[in-house]
């Protein structure tokens, strides 16, 4: 069913007069434009229903849609609401009268600036700038350290996940449950418990060579920690890539004289790309946002950015943060969308989708 059609439906005219009358007796804009959004979505994303599809059944799935959205309004809209709020002009966490009006005065990108200003000796100054801002800036330090820990910490998760998938998937593998739930028990258990096994494990003296002090308050320390929480999740991608998996072309290859890289390479890596790429992305957001590992193991000058905003939140209260949070959000966004085209994409290698 076309737009226009959809709107010269009895259904249409009775959201149209149901919100004529939340207006009338609320008297609010910002209520009758939540009213729309919450039950005007639900009706023209709501399929068409076959001509002999009850009004019970037509109200039940719209009521089930509603319900649906309303849902995902509560979930999404905490998140989504500190993006318009890292645009304001003032020094406060709330919308102004001004944002409120949409006044234009009254929106800023002055907290954006201030990623890269904040902490710099000379932020006016115009030689040596860029070296300053490199080496001083708060914000700027604690986002090179984050992408730092990151990219070497997925690195190792991707790698080290990868090769127990590979293993957990044989069928000859002993004991595969009681080793599956053991390695994928970052995810399970406290945080903060993990954290604190981690500090009194690193922490030891004359253990880990070449470290004879331990490896807490080192970068080491905390991109294994990092790895070690991001490789949960590469497990369980590459595993469910090999549901399925022919391992005829395991032997096919070695039949054909392969060597065990050869074959690695040419035939396992390409089918199982796909979820190598997603337990990767899903170790990199781990990462980036971990916060709990880092204060246990972290020295002053290794702060990143959640270990940043935990310490602006309590020592100085600046919407730079939500603007910090809104470049995350936005980035995360695009990694769960590259996540999702992956997964489209491993169907359809694998012929579960059609395309």
């Amino acid at each position: 069913m076309s737009m226009s059609q959809r709107m010269k439906t009895p259904g249409f005219i009775g959201l149209l007069v149901a919100t004529v009358i939340f207006f009338l007796f609320t008297r609010s804009l910002a209520g009758t434009f939540g009213f729309i959004v919450i039950f005007g979505i639900p009706y023209f994303a709501m399929s068409e229903l076959p001509p002999y599809a009850t009004i019970q059944e037509k109200v039940g799935k719209y009521a089930f849609l509603s319900l649906c959205t309303l849902i995902f309004i509560f979930l999404i809209l905490p998140i989504l609401v500190i993006i318009p709020l890292s645009f304001n002009a003032e020094p406060y966490f709330t919308f102004t009268e001004g944002m409120m009006a949409l006044d234009p005065n009254a929106y800023s990108v002055r907290w954006y600036a201030d990623i890269v200003r904040f902490g710099m000796t000379a932020p006016d100054a115009v030689e040596g700038w860029w070296s300053d801002m490199w080496n001083n800036a708060t914000w700027v330090r604690a986002m090179r350290n984050s992408f730092f820990y990151a990219l070497l910490s997925t690195l190792l998760a991707t790698g080290f996940g990868t090769l127990a998938a590979l293993g957990l998937s044989r069928p000859e593998m002993p004991f595969r449950s009681a080793i599956t739930s053991l390695l994928i028990s970052p995810m399970i258990v406290p945080l903060v418990i993990t954290a604190t096994g981690m500090f009194f494990f690193y922490s030891q003296k004359n253990t880990f060579p070449f470290f004879p002090d331990g490896l807490v308050n080192r970068d080491i320390g905390i991109i294994l920690a990092h790895a070690t929480l991001g490789v949960p999740f590469v497990i369980i991608t590459v595993t469910a890539t090999l549901t399925g998996f022919d391992r005829s072309l395991i032997r096919a290859s070695q039949g054909l004289g392969a060597s065990g890289w050869t074959t690695f390479v040419k035939v396992i890596m390409p089918l199982i790309i796909p979820g190598m790429i997603s337990g990767a992305l899903f170790a990199f957001i781990t990462s980036l946002d971990e916060v709990v590992a880092v204060i246990f193991l972290a020295d002053v000058d290794q702060r990143t950015i959640p270990r940043q905003m935990f310490s602006g939140l309590r020592e100085q209260i600046s919407p730079t943060i939500l603007a910090v949070a809104t470049i995350l959000v936005l980035m995360s966004i695009a990694l769960l969308t590259a996540v999702e085209l992956l997964r489209r994409r491993s169907e359809r290698l694998r012929g579960l989708s059609p395309g």
